[in-house]
C-alpha cells in the first residue's frame, strides 16, 4: 500500500480538499462568537465587567492549548482521522448550551468544549495536510489550511452580528452553530482518511536531525523553534485582545451590531484571505523576514485602534491587523515542519500550538485587567507594545533561514 502512495498537494488533491472543507466548519465554529459576546454577556447575565466577560476567551485558551498539545502527542498513536471525529463530537452540545445557559459559568463551560473542539479538529487537520503535500508546497497548504479556518471566521462573524441585529442576541445566531456541526462531524465520518501512512513513508528519506527532548526544544532551547513559538504566543495574545475588547470599545463608540460584525469580520477575512497567497510565499521567501514584518505591522496596527474611531479608519485597521496575521500565521506552521523531523512533526506543531493558543488566555486576563484598572486604550496599547517587541526577539534571535528561501 505504501509503494503506491504519492507525496504532494496534486496527489492527493481531493482528500486535501476535504479537509479544506472541514477546516471551514472548525473555523465557523469559533465565529459565533467574535461579535455579539460582549453583548451577549451584558444583556443575558448582567456580565459588565472587562475581567469576567473576557473569562470565556481564557476557559477558551487554556483549553485549546493543553488539547493541541495531547492532540500532537496522540496523533500518531490512535490517528489524526480518530482525533478528528471526537472534536466534533465534543462540538454537538455547544450551541445547544448557548442558547438554553442558565448562567454565565454553563457559557464558560461551553467555551471549555470549544477549546476541546478546536484543539483536537484544527491541529488535526494541519497535521493531515502537512502529511499529505510533502516538502514543496507546505506552506501553500498551511496558507490554505489556514484562509478556510479564519475566512469561516469572519463569515460566521459577520452573519451572527447580521442575525442578532435583526431578531437579537439570542437564540437565533447560535443556530449556525447546530448545522456547521453535524455538518463537520457527517463530512468527517464520510470522507476523511487517515494519513500516517504517508508520514511512515517520508521518515524513510528525511534527514533532519532528531530533537532530544520536543517539548523543551520546541519551547525554549532551539533558537529557530523557540522564536516561533513565542510570536505565535504574542500573535494570540493580541488576537484574543481584539476578540474580546474590539466589540466593547466599539460599543463604547455607539456602533451598531452590524457595524461592529462587518469591523469584526474584516480582521479575520484579510486573514483568511491573504493566506492563500502569504501561504506559498513562505516556500519562496525568507520565512524569518515574513514573521518579522508581520508581528511589527500587527503591533503598529494595534496602536493606531485608540486613536483613529471612525468607521472607515477602523476598516482599514482591521485590515492591516488582518494583513499581518496572514504573513505569520501559514509561515508559523511552515517553518516549525521544516526544523523537525516527520515523526515528531506533529508533536512539535502541537507543543508550538499550546503556547501559542496559551497567548488566548493571557492576552484576555492582562488586556482584561488592565481595562478595568486603567481603560481599554491603555490595554490596547500595552497589547501593541508587546507585539512590536515579539517582532524583535525574531529579529534578534532566529537564525537566518536558508532552505526553502532567500535569507533575510
Amino acid at each position: 500500500m505504501e509503494e503506491k502512495l504519492k507525496l504532494g498537494l496534486k496527489n492527493n488533491w481531493l482528500q486535501f480538499t476535504i479537509l479544506v472543507i472541514v477546516n471551514a466548519f472548525v473555523g465557523g465554529m469559533v465565529g459565533l462568537e467574535r461579535t455579539i459576546f460582549p453583548e451577549f454577556a451584558e444583556l443575558e447575565f448582567g456580565v459588565a465587567s472587562k475581567t469576567a466577560i473576557l473569562s470565556f476567551i481564557v476557559a477558551f485558551g487554556i483549553t485549546k492549548a493543553l488539547t493541541n498539545y495531547f492532540t500532537g502527542k496522540l496523533a500518531n498513536r490512535f490517528g489524526r482521522r480518530n482525533l478528528l471525529l471526537l472534536g466534533w463530537v465534543f462540538a454537538l452540545p455547544i450551541p445547544f448550551i448557548l442558547i438554553y445557559a442558565p448562567s454565565w459559568n454553563w457559557v464558560v463551560f461551553a467555551n471549555v468544549l470549544l477549546g476541546i473542539n478546536q484543539g483536537l479538529a484544527w491541529s488535526s487537520t494541519v497535521v493531515m495536510k502537512i502529511d499529505l503535500v510533502g516538502e514543496k508546497d507546505r506552506g501553500l497548504a498551511m496558507g490554505i489550511n489556514e484562509f478556510a479556518g479564519y475566512f469561516a471566521v469572519g463569515v460566521v462573524a459577520f452573519l451572527t452580528g447580521m442575525i442578532a441585529q435583526e431578531y437579537g442576541v439570542t437564540p437565533y445566531p447560535f443556530y449556525l452553530g447546530i448545522g456547521i456541526s453535524i455538518l463537520g462531524l457527517i463530512i468527517t465520518l464520510l470522507f476523511v482518511r487517515d494519513t500516517r501512512q504517508f508520514v511512515r513513508m517520508e521518515q524513510k528519506t528525511n534527514e533532519t536531525r532528531q530533537l532530544e527532548n520536543v517539548f523543551v526544544q520546541t519551547s525554549f532551547r532551539d533558537k529557530t523553534l523557540s522564536s516561533i513559538t513565542q510570536a505565535g504566543l504574542v500573535n494570540n495574545l493580541n488576537d484574543g485582545m481584539i476578540w474580546g475588547l474590539l466589540p466593547m470599545l466599539l460599543l463604547s463608540l455607539d456602533f451598531s451590531q452590524q457595524n461592529i460584525g462587518v469591523i469584526a469580520a474584516i480582521y479575520p477575512a484579510v486573514w483568511g484571505i491573504g493566506q492563500l497567497f502569504t501561504g506559498k510565499m513562505s516556500d519562496i521567501y525568507s520565512r524569518k523576514g515574513m514573521l518579522f514584518w508581520g508581528m511589527l505591522v500587527q503591533g503598529l496596527a494595534i496602536f493606531l485602534i485608540p486613536i483613529l474611531t471612525g468607521f472607515y479608519q477602523l476598516a482599514v485597521i482591521a485590515s492591516l491587523l488582518g494583513l499581518g496575521t496572514a504573513l505569520v500565521y501559514p509561515t508559523f506552521l511552515s517553518a516549525i515542519s521544516f526544523a523537525t523531523p516527520p515523526r515528531q512533526r506533529a508533536e512539535s506543531i502541537g507543543v508550538f500550538r499550546l503556547w501559542r493558543d496559551l497567548g488566548y488566555a493571557i492576552g484576555a486576563i492582562l488586556s482584561g485587567i488592565l481595562a478595568d484598572l486603567f481603560g481599554i486604550s491603555f490595554a490596547i496599547f500595552t497589547i501593541g507594545a508587546i507585539t512590536v517587541l515579539s517582532s524583535l526577539v525574531i529579529k534578534f534571535r532566529m537564525p537566518r533561514d536558508y532552505k526553502g528561501s532567500e535569507g533575510f
